[in-house]
């Protein structure tokens, strides 16, 4: 009688179930996707302005990108001047993101303060400028 014990012992461990193992990646996969925060870039690289003054600004924002030959960039495709203000109203429709512009040092001041008013008027509250740190970057 103690031979037919061990063979029913045997076939009651011989396979280990690991849905539970499986079921636990799969959640903390959902996990980091969930709470991942992507940075959408610019898509161009700018020449920044040095500044004692920097600070890091949050990674949930707007960026948008002023080339020296005067292209406001978002996204990496060309939005002009006239492109600002809709795209900035439609952003904020959703989450009160600040804006954050990238210009290039040779950027003129009267380009760099028509961008600020046409991000003004279409709602945003807080409007930066991006520099890099005096010493490098």
């Amino acid at each position: 009688m103690s031979r037919f014990r061990t063979l029913e012992y045997e076939d009651s461990i011989s396979g280990i179930d690991i849905s539970p193992l499986i079921d636990c990646i799969f959640i903390l996969l959902l996990f980091f996707i969930v709470t991942t925060t992507f940075v959408e870039e610019t898509g161009v690289e700018v020449d920044k302005p040095q500044a004692a003054s920097s600070a890091k600004l949050e990674k949930n924002s707007l960026l948008l990108a002023i080339t020296a030959s005067g292209q406001v960039i978002y996204g990496g495709r060309e939005i002009g001047l006239a492109g600002v203000r809709p795209l900035v109203k439609r952003m904020l429709e959703r989450e009160d993101l600040p804006v954050i512009l990238q210009t290039d040092q040779a950027v003129p001041a009267g380009l760099l303060v028509r961008v600020i008013d046409e991000v003004k008027l279409a709602g945003a509250s807080r409007v930066n400028i991006a520099t890099r740190p005096r010493g490098g970057e």
